[in-house]
């Protein structure tokens, strides 16, 4: 073969290559690694499964594959970052970057970005081939708040913070279709100044008001035992992802049988619907317990947020990861999309009413709404990024840095 028939042959592999995995990322994204195979992969590009296995082996290769794309383009937009010579100009290059990344997904001139919620689904080596790869892009951004003018900030307390805006960076995919592509622009502006100015009106404290964690769990009795079931399973999704989540390791968990498990609910995506509707109640009841307390909105807002924040590292949490929403059949994830919504709408009317009475800052409700709920949700993991943070701290340390402005001391 000819130099030039060796290259236009490389040529056509990668494109053919490229669009196999412009179309597994949108099933991905919508469908998560459990609904992508090969032959769907396939199908939806015009080929024969056997013709996918050319480039990808394994369905868990072309899953690996189209999370890479992703976590090469965060490293890519941290490197990019880090060329700015302060943490503030850091922060905003990352979020235009991400936020103009969506914009053209959103019009049709870039292929999607995957969802990186769904790596506990692959199997090794795959897995932590991914794994290794998203910690050293973690590192990089992590490098945004290392300045001498931050030298304050610890070590747990910058990864705390990186948590926290990796969530806000990878959730805007899910809110900003609500929008207009054009005003992606003004939404990344509005987010920047929130996560620099926070939520809190000058000369306001860090004061919230402790919640009863106890009483925002389930009641007693047959209820009682109904939430120990779904906390169970809740920890195993949010720590092996809906796959590894298995009615076997639930049900041994708890020491029940498999029977005991089909009482409580007919398929396993009738639990995760459970595990979700549990975790919105303890949301709402939350929501219902600031709303009574005396006070201004900021103190009501801010005791929502503590408590939730506190409540993910108690022992009645964590509150199950919008991320397994991804193995959900669209009709159902729709409806938890919709219950997550409603939450957040909540959260937009405190932050409305506390603009109004002047103990909140004149922000974007519906944004900083959106970026509390992202903030709230990430919550679940912070015992794993910053190992050895106690329930009382953990407010302080990841809710307070969004409320107040991420690199306020």
């Amino acid at each position: 073969m000819s130099e030039r028939s060796s290259a236009r042959s490389t040529d056509r592999f990668e494109k053919k290559r490229e669009a196999i995995l412009d179309a597994a990322t949108e099933i991905l994204n919508r469908e998560g690694v459990k609904g992508l195979t090969l032959g769907v992969a396939a199908a939806a590009v015009g080929l024969s499964t056997t013709s996918v296995t050319y480039y990808f082996k394994r369905k868990d290769d072309l899953a690996a594959a189209c999370l890479m794309r992703g976590i090469d383009w965060l490293c890519a937009a941290a490197d990019e970052a880090m060329a700015q010579p302060t943490p503030a100009q850091r922060l905003k290059k990352l979020l235009e970057l991400r936020l103009e990344r969506l914009r053209l997904t959103a019009v049709g001139e870039a292929p999607a970005l995957p969802s990186l919620a769904d790596v506990r689904a692959l199997n090794n080596p795959r897995r932590a081939e991914v794994v290794e790869a998203f910690m050293a892009g973690f590192r990089k951004v992590r490098a945004l708040f290392e300045a001498p003018e931050l030298a304050w900030l610890g070590r747990g307390r910058r990864t705390a913070r990186t948590h926290m805006l990796l969530e806000q960076l990878f959730w805007a995919a899910a809110w900003l279709p609500k929008y207009d592509p054009e005003d992606y622009p003004r939404i990344c502006e509005r987010m920047y100044d929130i996560l620099i100015g926070g939520f809190a009106a000058p000369g306001a404290e860090w004061a919230p008001i402790p919640a009863p964690l106890a009483e925002l769990a389930a009641g007693e009795g047959q209820e009682n035992g109904r939430e120990t079931f779904l906390l169970a399973a809740t920890r195993l999704i949010n720590a092996r992802g809906y796959k590894g989540a298995s009615v076997d390791k639930i049900s041994a968990e708890l020491n029940v049988t498999k029977g005991s498990f089909y009482h409580h609910h007919d398929a396993k995506d009738d639990l995760v619907v459970a595990c979700f509707d549990r975790t919105f109640e303890v949301m709402r009841r939350v929501q219902r317990l600031a709303m009574a307390l005396p006070g201004d909105q900021w103190t009501k807002l801010s005791s929502a947020a503590a408590a939730l924040t506190e409540y993910q590292l108690s022992e009645f949490g964590p509150l199950l990861r919008t991320s397994a929403l991804s193995a959900l059949p669209e009709a159902i994830r729709e409806e938890q999309v919709a219950h997550s919504n409603r939450v957040s709408d909540r959260f937009a009317s405190m932050i409305s009413d506390g603009i109004a009475e002047g103990s909140i800052r004149p922000v974007d409700p519906a944004i900083a709404a959106q970026m509390l709920n992202a903030t709230l949700n990430a919550g679940a993991e912070l015992a794993f990024w910053v190992p050895g943070v106690t329930q009382k701290a953990a407010p302080s340390i990841f809710a307070r840095p969004l409320l107040m402005g991420v690199f306020i001391r």
